[in-house]
């Protein structure tokens, strides 16, 4: 094995794909390797979501202009993208449901807003529930907000997609091997893997999703501030359910200032339906299961009781949201019953079968609160993309470009040409639109 690189990756997520994959057609001559500690790419939070290409309309066109902007060319991407390699993709559309009088103005909140991020009259519609009973009989609610231009995928064939093409631009990919240790050594990145074996670079990205704060970390950075993480759990529907509506449902989240979300009624792209997620606090980024909760537990706890958030977790709304939380991963009844509201005719005796966990990381502050935002960090040698969560794999592409051209502007890593075409894309040319 090369030892010696020109840019390490940390991280083999839709994210850290997607960079190696911009990197390596910019850069012909730089050696770049990207580690994932799985036996394959997108094995936790990009191939363990609903798969939806999300509309920009839940985004704030001034505080998340950034995120908006991603989604709304990272749509465009993904369905190029699909079609070159012959992917699964459909264009199938999302209803955001109101159940009282409050989501109704909410709802108009987002409809304003996707029309600021870019979205037109054709693609989104804010109904009254009689006009929506017209298109879906069984939806239950006081007003919805049909999004058209929303979209179905499975990430996890998108990434390993991107991955080929980025190994057969010159990346070289080390699955099944874990980081266990980064240092600082003559201007360059000693990187030791297993606990044995060590690679060195002259630049770091670090891209490792519910890892990634741990890396700063370790790097001496973002020290103020410290992760949670929430395991979502879905319950699939019996195939009777199949054609219950015709494209997925989400209703108005009731506390948008914190990770909890409410279940959604979702049709995946092999038309397979599910119930979620929930939030339930875990004490690990892959604390699926007791084992793994119960061996981090103590070291979380401390680290969490050491920091910002600690305020957060002695939080009383907190504490009972998070209390729901757990109540709905103890009882089916209680998530589905979540859902019944606007799908009254489901049963929650018929839904048996537990569909895909996943973990989402969130960052908390030195003052208790919850990042709403992305965080970058750049140092004189590495850069490192904390709190990277909805809409991420929606965005990525456009947002893994976004990243190469902030190194260039900032001089921390110049690649070789910006003109060059990416696959079906010219790299200035997304750029431009993201800047526009």
């Amino acid at each position: 094995m090369a030892h010696n690189f020109d840019v390490v990756i940390i991280g083999g997520g839709i994210l850290g794909t997607s960079i190696s994959y911009f990197l390596s057609h910019l850069n012909k001559s730089k050696k770049i390797v990207v580690i994932e500690q799985e036996h394959n790419v997108a094995f936790h939070t990009s191939g363990r979501n609903t798969g939806k290409v999300h509309a920009p309309y839940l985004y704030n066109p001034e505080k998340k202009k950034l995120f908006a902007k991603a989604a709304f060319h990272g749509f465009e991407m993904w369905e190029e993208y699909s079609k070159l390699r012959n992917l699964p993709f459909k264009k199938d559309g999302v209803i955001e449901v109101a159940l009282d009088k409050k989501g109704n103005s909410v709802l108009e909140k987002y409809l304003k807003w996707g029309k600021q991020n870019g979205l037109e009259d054709k693609d989104i519609k804010l109904m009254n529930s009689a006009e929506l009973k017209k298109i879906e009989p069984e939806i239950k609610c006081e007003s919805a907000l049909y999004v058209y231009k929303d979209g179905s995928t499975d990430y996890s064939i998108f990434t390993d997609s991107v991955m080929k093409d980025s190994e057969a631009s010159g990346t070289k990919f080390i699955l099944d091997t874990k980081v266990t240790k980064i240092k600082k050594e003559n201007g360059k990145w000693k990187i030791t893997l297993d606990g044995e074996y060590e690679i060195f670079a002259k630049f770091l990205i670090n891209a490792a999703g519910g890892e990634a704060i741990n890396i700063a970390h370790d790097a001496r950075l973002a020290e103020k501030l410290t992760d949670v993480h929430f395991r979502g759990e879905y319950w699939r529907a019996p195939k009777e359910y199949n054609n219950l509506t015709k494209t997925s449902v989400y209703s108005v989240p009731e506390f948008p200032d914190y990770p909890f979300l409410d279940p959604h009624w979702i049709i995946r792209v092999d038309g397979s339906c599910e119930i979620g997620p929930n939030a339930v606090p875990v004490f690990s980024p892959y604390g699926y299961n007791k084992t793994e909760n119960i061996k981090e537990f103590i070291p979380k706890m401390l680290e969490m009781l050491g920091s910002g958030a600690r305020k957060a977790i002695f939080d009383k709304q907190f504490q009972e949201l998070a209390m729901n939380e757990i109540q709905s991963s103890m009882s089916k009844s209680a998530m589905i019953d979540r859902v019944k509201r606007f799908l009254p005719k489901i049963d929650a005796d018929r839904i048996t079968e537990k569909g895909t966990a996943g973990i989402r990381s969130s960052v908390i502050d030195e003052n208790g609160k919850f990042v709403p935002d992305v965080i970058l960090i750049d140092d004189d040698t590495s850069f490192h993309i904390l709190n990277y969560n909805s809409p991420g794999a929606t965005g990525a592409l456009p947002f893994a470009s976004h990243i190469i051209s902030h190194l260039n502007k900032n001089g921390l890593f110049q690649s070789e040409d910006l003109d060059a075409q990416c696959g079906p894309w010219k790299f200035s040319e997304i750029i431009e639109k993201l800047e526009r």
